[in-house]
């Protein structure tokens, strides 16, 4: 018989490097998170030029500087709730960029 090594309801961490012109998706998706994970520790930071990196914990769950596109947000939150609950997380499907205006 197996022991369970799950820790529920912790306080997850998220950390969301990303530059200047990524900064309202950034706070959107921040407000997101704590809209329906309120016990979540959300950070948003100053990262790499292009990047939008979504770290929850200790694992890497969206680059966007190796998919080129933003995090589905909804993949996110469901995430984070694992991470709260003391399940595993895994990289979130991305959402296409479609306002991107090139001149």
């Amino acid at each position: 018989m197996s022991q369970e090594t799950h820790e529920p309801n912790r306080k997850p961490r998220v950390e969301i490097d990303t530059v200047c012109n990524s900064k309202p998706q950034c706070l959107e998706l921040a407000g997101v998170i704590r809209e329906r994970v309120p016990e979540a520790e959300v950070v948003c930071r100053t990262g790499r030029r292009g990047s939008f990196e979504v770290q929850i914990d200790d694992t890497l769950v969206h680059s966007k500087l190796a998919s080129l596109a933003f995090p589905r947000y909804e993949d996110v939150v469901t995430n984070v709730r694992n991470a709260r609950d003391g399940l595993p997380v895994a990289k979130v499907a991305e959402q296409p960029i479609t306002d991107c205006v090139l001149q």
